[in-house]
């Protein structure tokens, strides 16, 4: 594509009111409001004071901005631009809202993440974001670094990855026909190790599980982590709960006193990287295998403190780096990677399940791609109030998706904005009635119109 041969004609005027760049908050702001989430907002949230006020148009306002593609608290001037008035109530500007965040104590972001809770519940009832949820639900915990810059950033400082940065606790909700959703978020002191209050959190995240469940669910529900959580608080919040876990273990010598009394008859080839299926037989031809072991975690302290289940085994050939130079190896060495789980899966399934838990990571990524691109204030619980409202974008993002079509149930927040959010319309009024007119041949216009019909009812055949 190039430009027209005679763009030097074209000129340029911002002069047109009745203009809006992101058309798809329409249908995304008549979901929020279908399922409560200022109406939560005003119950749950005390702020005092002149920018505690107005709580539910506050939040709806910085979800809105988020979802748009604000990552910043002066990028929320992107809600008060030509017709915006003329579609939604209570557009902040990016100061008041700024006012807002800071107005939050510690108190108040608990507050934030108790509506976060029962609003996602909310949605779940509207957009299928947990379906299968109970027969099948995995929950995912783990912590991500946000990398910040200079030291007036309250709570920062350096942590495991050796970055000067603020540590998110993340929680995530999967099942065997869902998408990921953010089911928890906690910000702490970039310094925070990563199980530093992983098991209030872990409970909390459960005791969401539980209200997206039906009363009589009996389905599996698998806690996965890393070897950083590896810890009896962690197991046993897992427990009350009624959740199975899967976490991968440190190599202490416990450990391998238990692998090495694997039998070498007990290993088992499994699909892995490079792979091959045999046609005769259908094994796979592999270079990892599995197999598992009888484990009790957490010998070391009182009886009714152990925890009894598998350990779990995936071990791979430790190449030789000198093979090439017709240096061989007198016998052959692997390296082990082990897991701790609870959980009646066979053994083949148990390890592909575990290696699933890296799915954590696409969300990580996915909100540092979003809102999650800074934490815009210098006041350690605004950025922790951030963070929060940052996952309920999230979820709506993801509850946009699914209502717009299977191709976008599972698609990132960028991409949702990009096709659903970011549309430009035209606003006509008449009869007191708001039609708007988007782009003809919008690529995405059949999966905008299912999120328009599902949110807004069935649009109206515009006139011209």
């Amino acid at each position: 594509m190039q430009l027209f041969h005679r763009s030097t004609r074209v000129s340029a005027a911002f002069d047109d009111s009745n203009l809006v760049s992101a058309a798809g908050l329409v249908p995304a702001m008549a979901l929020a409001v279908k399922t409560c989430l200022g109406e939560l907002a005003d119950q749950w949230l005390t702020l005092p004071g002149y920018f505690g006020a107005n709580a539910g148009l506050k939040v709806s306002a910085l979800v809105a901005g988020m979802v748009a593609g604000a990552d910043s608290i002066d990028d929320m001037a992107l809600l008060r631009h030509g017709g915006m008035k003329k579609l939604f109530a209570g557009a902040y500007a990016p100061s008041t809202l700024g006012s807002f965040l800071r107005a939050f104590t510690f108190g108040h972001v608990r507050q934030l993440d108790a509506l976060a809770a029962r609003w996602l519940v909310n949605l779940a009832a509207v957009a299928p974001i947990a379906s299968g949820i109970d027969d099948y639900a995995v929950v995912d915990i783990d912590d991500t670094i946000k990398e910040v810059h200079g030291y007036r950033k309250q709570g920062s400082g350096y942590g495991y990855s050796g970055v000067r940065g603020l540590n998110a606790l993340i929680g995530i909700l999967s099942t065997a026909t869902a998408a990921p959703v953010i089911i928890g978020a906690r910000l702490r002191k970039g310094s925070s190790g990563s199980p530093r209050g992983a098991g209030k959190f872990i409970s909390d995240v459960l005791a969401t599980v539980k209200r997206l469940r039906g009363k009589d669910a009996t389905g599996l529900v698998l806690l996965r982590a890393d070897s950083a959580f590896y810890g009896h608080s962690v197991v046993a919040a897992a427990h009350r709960a009624g959740a199975k876990v899967s976490i991968t273990a440190r190599m202490d010598p416990a450990v391998k006193r238990a692998i090495a009394t694997i039998n070498e008859k007990a290993w088992t080839t499994i699909q892995y990287t490079d792979a091959v299926r045999d046609e005769t037989t259908g094994a796979w031809i592999s270079s990892a295998e599995v197999a598992e072991t009888a484990f009790t975690a957490f010998v070391g302290r009182k009886k009714a403190d152990r925890v009894h289940g598998r350990l779990v085994v995936r071990r791979i050939p430790e190449l030789n780096a000198k093979a090439g130079e017709g240096q061989q190896t007198l016998f052959h060495t692997h390296r082990f990677h082990a897991f701790f789980t609870t959980s009646d899966l066979d053994t083949v399934t148990a390890d592909k399940t575990h290696r699933q838990h890296a799915i954590i990571e696409q969300v990580n990524a996915d909100l540092k791609d979003s809102a999650l691109a800074h934490l815009p204030s210098g006041k350690f619980t605004a950025n922790a109030a951030w963070l929060v409202l940052a996952t309920i974008a999230f979820n709506l993002s993801r509850a946009i998706g699914t209502l717009a079509g299977a191709d976008l149930g599972k698609a990132r927040s960028g991409t949702i904005r990009r096709k659903l959010i970011t549309v430009p319309a035209r606003i006509a009024t008449s009869a007191r009635k708001i039609t708007l007119h988007l782009p003809a041949q919008w690529p995405w216009e059949t999966s905008w119109s299912e999120l328009f019909e599902a949110t807004c009812g069935p649009p109206r055949t515009a006139t011209t």
